[in-house]
């Protein structure tokens, strides 16, 4: 369903202020932001509802929860089975997010593992997924720059500071 207001500079501010405490309340909010409570709760209610607001989870760290390895895996899917695999994708605890993609693959499935071992586990199930016809496994050395929306917040606030030309 398409958000029905505009993700504006406040609700920007709102979350990046989110970002750096991550527990604060909405009254610590208002006053860091210099803004009444009310609208602070007000516009992160239409977040949540609207689905702008991931759950708290993505924040976790899978390292932090026993699962050190990230690979990415590249599915290859018989279309008249693709809805059963997407589904069936969804019931993989390891599976963390998956993407519809262009290119050589159907799906781009990112999955946490234990070890090499896990891994091997869980991309031996990936293979006998109904529809699954071919995976390319790419294990993540490192997470060079990790999934971020912060700039782009910092970007909203700042422009909206920026006086319109005429």
């Amino acid at each position: 369903m398409p958000n029905q207001h505009r993700f504006d500079a406040l609700d920007a501010r709102i979350v990046r202020a989110l970002d750096v405490e991550p527990g604060a309340s909405v009254l610590a909010l208002a006053r860091e932001l210099g803004v009444a409570r009310n609208t602070v709760h007000a516009r992160l209610s239409r977040l949540e509802q609207e689905g702008m607001l991931a759950p708290v989870s993505r924040r976790l760290d899978a390292a932090s929860l026993g699962y050190p390895l990230t690979a990415f895996v590249a599915l290859s899917l018989s279309q008249n089975a693709a809805d059963e695999a997407y589904a069936r994708l969804g019931e993989i605890a390891q599976v963390v997010e998956v993407h519809s993609t262009t290119g050589d693959a159907d799906l781009l499935v990112r999955l946490v593992a234990k070890d090499t071992s896990d891994l091997h586990r869980v991309t031996r199930a990936l293979l006998d997924l109904p529809g699954v016809t071919r995976t390319s496994t790419t294990v993540s050395l490192s997470e060079v720059v990790p999934y971020r929306l912060t700039r782009i917040l910092d970007d909203m606030v700042e422009d909206a500071r920026r006086p319109e030309r005429s």
